[in-house]
């Protein structure tokens, strides 16, 4: 009896065990269903947090194009109107050199018909008039300047055309777009682009060497490049000069723009690429600039640095890798 007690004591225990056992795995089971279930929905979340930040500065970005896209429409809208201006001018003038002409031919034709007809009466009155009126209107001086308007008008539509280019290679390209470039070209179309920022400023030193092409989103290095020029121009309080260099490594492309401003102090650089920082006075500026054109950089694989001496200037150095954007 007592080896069969033995025996159904051993059994029981050991079916506690087994249902300890299954206890604890379906336990485990649960934990782990819930702890999934959990992960799921924290990783959903950050999913739909992500995209709510996706499109947050997909609308800074746009923000801040729009600012930019103030300042070079500002910008163009002058560069144009000027010979624009002079251009509308010698066209008045030139409608009015034709209508002296224009007098005179008549007066010719009439000249003509009474020379023909036989009547030297009225032939005679007609030869008083022209004379008159060339004395008066001095045709032959006209001629000679009618070439001189056409000169300059010719010019002026061809600083339009030539501006009208510069934006377009500014802003050709599609910003999903990788294709071969030549920064120095960038650099010259933006300087085009917003040189009614600097023109008033600053003296411009260019010292660009000849770049190899690089594979790069073009139209968003020139942004960038949009946005460091008028930057440099901001800086400086009345007069002063900006210098623009590139040149190339053995691993890197090289730009460096400068400015002889009022430099930054040293405990704002560590912030200056930061989100919505900015010194300038509020509504000059929405403090994203220098933060799109960190993103920018840093999507090339490369970077973006500043040397600053407060009451010296500043100047900002772009490296980014000749082997440019491999996808």
């Amino acid at each position: 009896m007592t080896a069969l007690a033995d025996t159904t004591a051993s059994y029981d225990a050991l079916e506690r065990a087994l249902a300890r056992e299954k206890l604890i795995r379906r336990q485990a089971e649960q934990l782990l269903e819930d702890k999934a279930r959990e992960l799921y929905e924290t990783n959903l979340a950050l999913k739909n947090q992500f995209a709510s930040l996706q499109e947050a500065q997909a609308q800074l970005v746009q923000s801040e194009k729009m600012a930019s896209l103030g300042v070079l429409a500002a910008g163009v809208a002058h560069e144009i109107n000027n010979p624009i201006g002079f251009v509308m001018s010698n066209l008045n003038t030139l409608a009015e050199y034709v209508r002296v002409f224009t007098t005179l031919y008549d007066e010719y034709r009439n000249w003509q018909r009474a020379t023909i007809s036989g009547d030297a009466a009225e032939a005679a009155k007609i030869g008083v008039r022209i004379e008159q009126l060339r004395k008066r209107e001095q045709p032959d001086a006209i001629a000679d300047d009618i070439d001189q308007l056409l000169a300059e008008s010719s010019d002026g539509l061809h600083r339009v055309k030539e501006i009208v280019q510069n934006l377009r290679t500014f802003a050709r390209l599609d910003e999903a777009d990788v294709r071969l470039a030549d920064l120095n070209d960038g650099i010259e179309a933006t300087l085009k682009m917003v040189w009614n920022e600097l023109k008033y400023k600053c003296q411009l030193h260019k010292r660009l060497d000849p770049l190899p092409t690089l594979r790069c989103y073009a139209g968003q290095l020139n942004q960038v490049l949009m946005n460091l020029l008028v930057n440099a121009a901001q800086a400086i309080p009345e007069r002063g000069e900006i210098t623009v260099e590139t040149y190339a490594t053995d691993d890197d492309i090289v730009v460096k723009i400068g400015d002889t401003g009022q430099g930054i102090p040293p405990e704002n650089i560590p912030k200056l690429f930061q989100p919505f920082f900015t010194t300038k006075p509020i509504g000059k500026g929405t403090g994203l600039g220098l933060s799109i054109a960190y993103g920018i950089v840093q999507k090339h694989h490369g970077t973006i640095t500043v040397e600053s001496q407060v009451g010296v200037g500043s100047t900002f150095i772009i490296r980014l890798p000749r082997t440019g954007v491999t996808s």
